[in-house]
């Protein structure tokens, strides 16, 4: 502190940051600051924040006469609940209003309606002008209109350009705007970007105030509340959006079909959708397609505004010159929305895995049109290669149909979500454009009636030339000349202004004849405005007749072609499996593979530490059962199983499992491998019907059950053939002769031998009867078929019984086989895993 005296003596201003070099410093002309310093026995010292357990006081500001500050008002108390709803609704409406959802009337989004807008009013961009760099149109919209990110204004611009996505262009693009492929647009620096002329059947009439305006997001400048459209723009190029509690999926249409639509529903407002379908037959995608729909659900969809259609790519069949050679199915459309590469991965993926064997090669051959080539063995089925096809591949989807948009209310400024009919959003658009029409023609009049009154007054000066020449050479100036101009020809304002501005040739008689001839062509026009806005049934004229001039300068065919219902052809998937005998090995830790041949399962490729637990075997056109502990079946057919020479993959990998869950066994439903067929259960039969598969639980419970209901591939998710009690969990699931026996053994040494026939056959799935008593605590560790059972104790000690020692009635606690008093048992050894043979199944035999 000792400089401080020093450097107030100087002249300077003590530096409140504590900085000398600060730029606070600044000399005054103020007498030196006196400090008088505090003696060390007067110091009290003060804590600081935290110190001491004190808070420092801060002191609070005096109002300019030194009295207190009135208190701050008190914060509200409100529910937290309250307050996030409130504000989530705000939120909500917002993106509803203002992001996601188009308007009925001219069917753009507040961001496409702002782009197309700054490119017409702010950049120029006409069609017959020149193009213009995309980020100088992004950078426009976003400081001007839209104050958002610019890569969703560039998305949004790039969405206007491209021809795959848009039924009618609104942007015209130079440069890489994407592809069908699925291929990104380059960046913004890179590409070019102006209007279409259909671009300008929506912009066209903003400057005859045939819309609401209202200011920016900053109040600088003006945007229009909606484009003045020509055209049904929303059913034309469509629209996809999701907002918060709802979205909108609307499809593209034809322009011909929409404009003759609304042209017969302007002379019948009431006309029912089943008429207006006559018009337009359905959706008309820009990618073009088959379109498989009845008349009944097209009704359906366009009557509730919602639904699904499915669409599906074309396809034509070609063949090879050469009588050995192949032969050739060629894809002309894909569906709207879907990639082409994507189409061409998932084929290869088909005839990678040989799921249809006739199908050999597939080539991506197009250009601007689309073409994949499939190459099929000669004398193939094309209609079941494509059935197939079409019900694996994206070759074949369903369309999602939301009418849902913003319609109009009392209030110009706001437009409300509703979901709408067809015959609903044409009878909007008709309003709109009808009153877009009359406040066109309005302002065409009030033109007229301001350019005839301008030229009533120069009428009348022409009848006095020469006065009104001495009147302005006489005027001391252009205000002195207006007025007494005023005062002489009892001319208004208007008039005085465009007589003291006109050039002297007008004064020739040749050019009076010609403001003469004006005067009198605006007259007549004007008559004619007049007479049109007292009529309802002449604007009504003018509106069918712009849609139908619109029809004639920008229709086109339809792409799509609407085919009515589909026609499936009937075939089953194994009928494109090759039939050939295979082994399926699945390891204890879960590992299964597809191999060919299996001489000895024990020598199979395993991960160190895994075995096998069961190997079968099968026509690759069979099906193969997986029983997991926690008591669901997955059944697939082998066909399906990857083959692998190696450790094979996951069985996760197959089906969806559960936490904890793992297989517990494995079967073949092969006839061969059963002994029977395995045939669909019978239609009425009360009673299951074999062959019978057997489960055991941990907690000694059991039951049979029919395999028949298992024949058929089950979903991912499998089927139940079990429902667990508590802690409870599958043991084993075996295939047991009808009058043999069974063996339990617990952990406590009990071993029970009991007859299978005697354990209850289920329907359904359910936790079955008790096949052995525990005592508590205890647990069933395994089971076994064979004439004698081994265990394996903790200490390692393996113990052999015969099972006619261990025989009882089901229900028992069993014998004490094995010695278990110092030495739990804790397993039952399995025996090893025979190598899979097929028998003959019945039908062979006979």
């Amino acid at each position: 502190m000792a400089s401080l005296p020093a450097a107030t003596e100087r002249g300077y201003t003590v530096d409140p940051w504590g900085d000398a070099r600060s730029p606070w410093r600044r000399r005054v002309a103020s007498p030196p600051l006196e400090i008088t310093p505090v003696p060390p026995a007067q110091q009290v010292p003060f804590p600081l924040d935290g110190e001491g357990g004190q808070k420092r006081p801060r002191r609070a500001p005096k109002t300019p006469g030194g009295s207190e500050p009135p208190p701050p008002p008190p914060v509200p108390d409100t529910s937290l609940a309250e307050e996030a709803q409130r504000k989530y609704l705000n939120y909500a409406l917002s993106v509803i209003t203002s992001r996601a959802l188009p308007d009925v009337r001219d069917g753009l989004k507040p961001v496409q309606r702002r782009i197309l807008y700054a490119m017409q009013h702010d950049l120029h961009l006409a069609p017959d002008g020149r193009f213009r760099k995309s980020a100088a149109v992004v950078g426009d919209v976003m400081g001007k209109y839209h104050p958002h990110g610019d890569v969703a204004i560039y998305d949004a611009m790039v969405r206007l350009a491209q021809d795959f996505v848009m039924r009618a262009p609104l942007v015209a693009g130079h440069g890489n705007f994407g592809s069908i492929d699925g291929d990104a647009p380059a960046a913004m620096r890179y590409t070019e970007a102006k209007l279409r002329p259909l671009a300008m059947e929506l912009l066209g009439e903003l400057g005859k105030r045939t819309v609401e305006w209202r200011p920016n997001y900053d109040g600088t400048r003006s945007e229009p509340v909606i484009l003045p459209a020509r055209f049904p723009n929303l059913l034309v190029n469509g629209s996809q959006g999701i907002a918060v509690g709802m979205a909108t999926s609307i499809p593209p249409h034809n322009l011909m079909e929409v404009l003759d639509a609304c042209i017969e529903l302007s002379n019948q407002r009431d006309l029912p959708v089943s008429r207006l379908l006559k018009k337009i037959k359905g959706p008309d995608f820009p990618t073009g397609g088959q379109l498989h729909a009845t008349k009944e659900e097209l009704e359906a969809v366009y009557t509730t505004g919602q639904g699904s259609l499915k669409l599906r790519g074309e396809w034509k069949q070609e063949e090879d010159d050469s009588k050995r050679g192949p032969s050739f199915i060629v894809i002309t459309s894909i569906p709207y929305g879907v990639e082409r590469k994507a189409i061409v991965e998932k084929i290869a993926e088909v005839i990678i895995s040989k799921k249809l064997p006739p199908l050999l090669d597939v080539r991506d051959e197009s250009t601007d049109i689309v073409r994949i080539v499939l190459e099929t063995k000669r004398g193939t089925d094309p209609q079941l290669v494509m059935a197939y096809l079409y019900k694996h591949t994206p070759l074949a989807v369903h369309v999602p149909v939301n009418l849902t948009c913003l319609v109009p209310t009392d209030n110009p400024d706001v437009a409300a979500p509703k979901r709408l009919g067809l015959d609903e959003i044409l009878n909007q658009f008709l309003t709109f454009r009808y009153s877009t029409v009359t406040r066109r023609l309005e302002f065409d009049l009030g033109e007229l009636k301001a350019r005839i009154h301008v030229l009533e007054g120069l009428e009348i000066v022409f009848d006095a030339l020469d006065e009104v020449i001495a009147i302005i050479r006489k005027s001391e100036g252009k205000a002195d000349a207006a007025a007494k101009l005023i005062k002489r020809f009892n001319l208004s304002d208007e008039q005085t202004d465009a007589i003291l501005e006109l050039r002297l040739y007008r004064l020739a008689r040749l050019e009076i004849q010609v403001v003469r001839k004006e005067l009198g062509d605006k007259r007549k026009e004007a008559g004619r405005l007049e007479g049109v806005l007292k009529s309802d049934t002449k604007r009504w004229d003018i509106v069918r007749d712009e849609l139908a001039q619109m029809k004639e300068k920008y229709g086109d065919r339809r792409r799509t072609k609407v085919m009515g219902a589909v026609d499936e052809p009937e075939f089953q998937a194994e009928d494109f499996i090759v039939a050939e005998d295979a082994n399926v090995v699945l390891s204890s830790q879960g590992w299964v593979k597809r191999v060919r041949e299996l001489k000895d399962p024990s020598a199979t490729r395993l991960r160190e530490g895994d075995g096998v637990l069961a190997a079968v075997a099968g026509s690759t056109r069979s099906s193969v059962a997986f029983f997991s502990n926690l008591g669901a079946c997955y059944v697939c057919r082998i066909h399906d199983i990857p083959p692998s020479t190696g450790y094979g993959d996951p069985v996760q990998k197959l089906f969806k499992m559960a936490d904890g869950e793992r297989m517990v066994a494995m079967m073949s439903l092969d006839p061969r491998a059963l002994g029977e067929e395995l045939r669909a259960p019978t239609e009425g039969a009360v009673e299951p019907e074999p062959p019978f598969a057997l489960a055991l639980t941990r907690g000694g419970l059991g039951f049979r059950f029919s395999l028949r209901q298992h024949r058929e591939p089950s979903t991912r998710a499998g089927r139940k053939f079990a429902k667990l009690g508590e802690n409870d969990e599958v043991l084993a699931v075996l295939l047991p002769p009808s009058h043999g026996f069974v063996a339990l053994v617990a952990t406590n040494g009990f071993a029970l031998g009991v007859p299978v026939d005697e354990i209850g056959v289920l329907s359904g799935a359910g936790k079955g009867s008790t096949v052995m008593k525990l005592d508590e605590g205890e647990r069933v560790v395994g089971a076994s078929l064979d004439e004698h059972v081994e265990v394996e104790s903790e200490k390692g000690k393996i113990l052999r019984d015969s099972v006619e020692k261990m025989r009882g009635a089901r229900g028992e606690f069993g014998r004490q086989c094995f010695p278990a008093k110092k030495d739990r048992i804790v397993r039952v050894v399995p025996p090893p895993v025979a190598t899979p043979v097929l028998g003959k199944s019945t039908e062979e035999e006979s």
